[in-house]
């Protein structure tokens, strides 16, 4: 048997448990809008617990809610019975999954938050189990075939919790607002960081910024384009930026050109006569990221930041490389 017919296999199956789960979604209706409430008036922490390969789910669910706005920490059961159940808090709630509903090292946490009045919220498959008639939320899943041939080994079930967790952190990020500056302070490192940094922040400064006036000349704007180094030079008229010339600039005039005497030319043309009006430019609230798309769609290597038409930056595409942009 082929290798690649057991993966097709497999997929096949997984999609057909996502799209199960698609299809339960509007009988759950209810109980989603309830869970998004409850949660987003938490005073204190979304408390995310499970164990085996759902514990597994659970962890990578709670990173989730932390980084898109919703404080939340991964409770593991065997732990809560030794002393962690002290993380539990008012305040909080507890996210319990278990695809049977019938985790028997759960009960310690089920029972403690019985006590505490901490809502329990069942993530499970079994809407009769005692996690689904214990808690005060049910999300029950729609019964689906693993995509293990002997339908034991937890995969698509796992991948069923984990869509239906992280559709409820992007339900949660839309309700409270969390825009991608609020995602930013949530991760200041790494290329994402990066790409959610401010054109501002990367930008070469006015102290480097390659300018001439309008009235200079093509040799003029030559000088400056060699001496900066950026492949652009922008061009001044009123203390605003009216456009730019760049190297494919110079060479097409060197071309059009190339029958007159070329220092002569270089001096009597003014770099206004050459250069490109309504050129792409950046605003300084710009995020790195769109910086980086801006660049590549029109297929240039620098850009001007310009605030209220005056030329405050310049972002060069090895600028963005260097600064971990991708």
């Amino acid at each position: 048997m082929s290798h690649l017919d057991a993966v097709t296999r497999a997929l096949a199956t997984d999609a057909e448990g996502l799209q199960a789960l698609a299809n339960a979604l509007p009988g759950m209706r209810a109980d989603i809008d309830k869970f998004v409430q409850m949660v987003a008036d938490l005073e204190g922490r979304l408390i995310v617990t499970g164990l085996g390969k759902s514990g597994h789910v659970g962890t990578k669910l709670a990173a989730t809610f932390s980084s898109t706005g919703t404080p939340a920490y991964f409770l593991h059961p065997s732990e809560a019975s030794h002393g962690d159940l002290g993380m539990v808090q008012p305040g909080d709630a507890v996210l319990a999954l278990s695809w049977s509903g019938e985790t028997r090292e759960l009960s310690d946490v089920i029972g403690y938050a019985k006590r505490r009045a901490v809502p329990l919220i069942a993530m499970c498959g079994d809407a009769g189990s005692t996690l689904a008639e214990a808690a005060d939320l049910s999300l029950i899943l729609p019964q689906v075939r693993e995509a293990c041939p002997h339908n034991l080994a937890p995969t698509t079930s796992t991948l069923v919790q984990m869509a239906l967790g992280d559709a409820l952190a992007i339900a949660l990020l839309e309700s409270k607002g969390f825009d991608a500056e609020s995602f930013h302070g949530f991760h200041p490192g790494g290329s994402l960081g990066a790409a959610l940094k401010r054109v501002n922040e990367v930008m070469h400064g006015s102290d480097a910024l390659p300018l001439v006036d309008k009235s200079a000349s093509v040799f003029d704007g030559l000088s400056v384009l060699s001496e900066r180094g950026f492949g652009i030079v922008g061009v001044i008229e009123d203390a605003s930026l009216a456009g730019v010339v760049t190297d494919g600039d110079i060479r097409r005039y060197l071309a059009e050109n190339a029958d007159a005497k070329m220092k002569t030319a270089l001096h009597e043309t003014t770099i206004e006569q050459i250069m490109t009006r309504g050129s792409v430019t950046l605003a300084p609230d710009d995020l790195v990221g769109e910086a980086m798309a801006v660049l590549q769609a029109k297929r240039i290597s620098a850009a001007f930041v310009v605030d209220n038409d005056a030329p405050a930056g310049l972002v060069t595409m090895l600028r963005l490389l260097n600064r971990g942009a991708a």
